[in-house]
């Protein structure tokens, strides 16, 4: 049996992150910050409507999403406001991994119909209140759709009489009895609903609770339990805190046996403090929580690599790491390939910010945009030839004067390396 979903839903309002599809009351939460917190928390997917009125709203909302994508890893869904198959194609290119279209709309089969021909149907979603559009489609729902989301639990048993997509089901209220009863229907994928989407909401917890009642869901299931490691003096076991993007190391700590098994019951990182001599959920008075992405034990089994995604700094004075007070160092050749293209165009961004007699940097800046992108024409061209050359160390070398160029233009554009990886992980 498949695992469960729970799924959250955003719904953009100029932007910004409002209560509801027809509550335009802001959640009082930077939209990005939210959907972050979805990522972290333990959400398996995010549905978002877009709620606009025009096409300058729709482009907004749209970049919106486009930057809510670049920040989170979890599935987006994203919907409303689609009249034409080019909308679909905008949320697509906006990196979301599908796009839900509304079945009250008389052209939503139409638009469905070209973009599964053109995405395929694993991308396409759609929403229904009732069994209107089900029943009058049901030769083509298999074709066309990969998942409904069903808006009205009171429909479901007429749904699943005509077809057999799967669903999502939205509720209006948190009922465990009535949620654990229809997640163990087997076409419904998941569950939605407003209590979700509260941000004090501990979906973790709520994992734990469908579990409990006999539903597969997507929780964390040790592959070691507490007794395959091996423990200190004390009967706890020291534990590194990695930055999951970064892989900067954050922190040391241990855990106890309670300190484990929170830690994995709930998805925030639980240490036993040896001063204090108690327990204490990283975060929790501070704000700087630290959610569980892996955690990985050595070669001896002693000591765990815990990878995080840190809210704020790790440590106490504030530092984004408590690894900050240098013993001795070496002066040595970068080498890792990002950390080598983050420290050339720091020294670009340097040299723009504060200008250098002589500095060929300076001079292109000087010389502006137009400059720039000659020499990135340039540059580019020196690439082609330089392929044809048998010998790779010409083409190295021009790819190397092309990317430089390219970091020049990305500083005069204000673009950061951050922007570039975080759009090529969604391609």
């Amino acid at each position: 049996m498949e695992h469960k979903n729970i799924v959250a839903t955003i719904y953009l309002k100029n932007g910004q992150a409002v209560k509801g599809m027809d509550n335009f009351e802001p959640m009082g939460w930077d939209v990005i910050s939210l959907a972050r917190l979805y990522n972290d928390s333990g959400i398996d997917k995010i549905i978002i409507f877009d709620l606009s009125d025009d096409d300058e709203e729709h482009e907004k909302n749209i970049h919106t999403i486009k930057n809510i994508n670049r920040n989170v890893e979890i599935k987006v869904c994203a919907g409303g406001n689609i009249s034409r198959f080019e909308d679909v194609k905008k949320f697509i290119y906006a990196g979301c991994l599908q796009v839900i279209v509304n079945g009250a709309k008389s052209n939503s089969m139409d638009i469905a119909r070209e973009a599964s021909d053109r995405f395929g149907k694993e991308r396409i979603l759609v929403s229904v209140a009732n069994v209107d559009f089900v029943f009058k489609h049901q030769e083509e729902m298999q074709e066309h759709f990969h998942e409904l989301l069903v808006l009205n639990t009171s429909v479901l048993t007429a749904i699943e009489n005509i077809t057999d997509v799967p669903y999502v089901v939205y509720f209006e209220e948190c009922d465990y009895e009535k949620i654990i009863e229809t997640l163990k229907r087997e076409n419904v994928r998941g569950i939605a609903g407003s209590f979700i989407n509260d941000p004090e909401t501990d979906i973790m917890e709520m994992k734990a609770q469908l579990s409990a009642g006999g539903i597969k869901m997507d929780n964390f299931e040790p592959a070691l339990k507490w007794a395959d490691l091996k423990k200190n003096s004390d009967g706890m076991v020291p534990v590194i805190v990695q930055d999951y993007r970064t892989d900067e190391v954050l922190m040391l700590a241990y855990m106890n046996e309670e300190a484990f098994e929170t830690t994995i019951n709930i998805g925030k990182m639980t240490y036993y403090s040896r001063s204090r001599q108690e327990l204490w959920i990283k975060g929790m008075t501070s704000g700087h929580i630290q959610y569980v992405k892996s955690l990985t034990a050595d070669c001896d089994y002693d000591t765990i690599l815990a990878k995080v995604s840190q809210i704020g700094a790790a440590c106490h004075t504030g530092n984004v790491s408590c690894f900050f007070n240098e013993i001795v160092k070496k002066e040595y050749m970068e080498k890792n390939p990002l950390k080598v293209l983050e420290d050339v165009y720091a020294i670009i961004l340097d040299r723009k910010a504060n200008p250098k007699e002589g500095s060929y940097t300076n001079y292109l800046f000087d010389k502006g945009l137009d400059k720039i992108l000659k020499k990135m024409g340039e540059e580019a061209s020196e690439i082609i030839i330089a392929a044809k050359n048998p010998d790779p160390e010409d083409i190295k070398y021009e790819i190397s004067d092309f990317m430089y160029h390219m970091m020049v233009l990305m500083a005069e554009k204000g673009v950061t390396w951050e922007e570039i990886t975080q759009e090529l992980s969604q391609r």
